[in-house]
């Protein structure tokens, strides 16, 4: 019998992970996962639950530092989750089967002390770095200022790209348009890939916090009704530009804020093309929904009253600036939280050695 999340497939989505847990991996790729994605508080996740000691204590005996550590962890648990979707992504030729490993959040942090020029020069190294030799990593890199500024480059370096954090127009266009002016300068496209990470719940947790004006029936609504164009803007962007692989968009933050929603809300709404990193409880939640069946919902809309009421009401852009500052700080603490519990891991395991 078809589970809910391989009606989700079949249906046209294609499932990452929101995870790089080794079990997690190997148990999802039964109902059809074909890449994953990993941040600082996920790998903070895995180090609570202590299935890592002896790996830290190894490298704690090497005299790294917990910087240094952070970064090795990431990168040991992004290449295994590689080792698992590699056969995904040589029998696509390169279309799918990646894993996306994320660039310091704390080039993002308010007490950075580059410049904006300093920290774009920073991701195009980093990028650069962490993306060698590997053939199914992403390289995720947010659509900031100095992150949209880096695209080109790293585009241009063959660095196959995951721009998150996104929530607006703006923002996509930025990194959709810096990402192609750098693949036109490759001498072949035929590796070309990018994604493009469209946040979709933060939306509808500010509507609801900003705009109480809304109408029941727009509000809880715009997130799913923004990530809808853009995947529209998307496709219709790429679609003459004659490539071999996908250009997609990413639906994340596909999580529900608002108990009263249904877990599923965003997971449904945007069933049916491109690329859905949903969390970890929410896939599980949905694999238990007796006689769940996803059908294509993604090039649906709702109604011309309901478009017209979000077109008037929405300030776009000033919501792009709560969000982004909101957005930051959720990207930069995590990273520093990663660090603060690998000190405190060394401090137990050498109690304990």
């Amino acid at each position: 019998m078809t589970t809910p999340l391989q009606s989700l497939v079949a249906a046209g989505t294609r499932l990452w992970l929101d995870s790089v847990d080794p079990d997690f991996v190997r148990s999802s790729l039964e109902y059809g996962a074909t890449g994953a994605t990993s941040n600082p508080a996920i790998i903070s996740g895995l180090i609570k639950t202590g299935r890592f000691d002896d790996e830290l204590h190894r490298l704690m005996d090497e005299g790294l530092d917990d910087n240094a550590i952070a970064w090795q962890v990431t990168d040991q648990l992004v290449r295994q989750a590689q080792a698992a979707f590699e056969d995904i992504n040589e029998s696509t030729a390169g279309d799918d089967g990646f894993v996306s490993f994320e660039l310091d959040p704390l080039l993002e942090a308010v007490d950075c002390p580059l410049s904006l020029d300093e920290r774009t020069a920073r991701y195009v190294e980093l990028g650069r770095e962490w993306s060698a030799g590997h053939s199914n990593r992403m390289i995720k890199v947010p659509a900031t200022p100095a992150g949209l500024a880096a695209l080109e480059e790293l585009a241009a370096a063959g660095i196959t790209l995951n721009v998150t954090l996104i929530f607006t127009e703006r923002q996509y266009h930025a990194a959709r348009d810096a990402v192609w002016r750098g693949a036109q300068r490759l001498d072949s496209l035929e590796r070309f890939k990018s994604v493009y990470s469209i946040f979709v719940s933060r939306i509808d947790v500010f509507t609801a916090q900003h705009l109480t004006e809304l109408s029941e029936a727009a509000q809880g609504e715009v997130g799913i009704v923004n990530a809808k164009r853009l995947w529209r803007d998307n496709r219709r962007f790429w679609a003459d530009k004659n490539l071999k692989l996908s250009q997609e968009i990413i639906f994340a933050s596909t999580g529900t804020k608002n108990p009263d929603d249904p877990q599923d809300k965003y997971i449904s709404a945007l069933s049916g093309s491109d690329i859905q990193t949903n969390p970890p409880e929410s896939n599980s939640a949905i694999q238990i929904m007796a006689g769940k069946t996803f059908t294509r919902m993604v090039d649906r809309f709702p109604s011309v009253e309901v478009l017209s009421e979000i077109d008037e009401k929405v300030d776009f852009d000033g919501m792009e600036v709560v969000l982004m500052e909101e957005g930051l700080k959720k990207f930069a603490d995590p990273q520093r939280a990663l660090m603060a519990l690998i000190a405190e891991k060394r401090s137990a395991l050498s109690a304990r050695s």
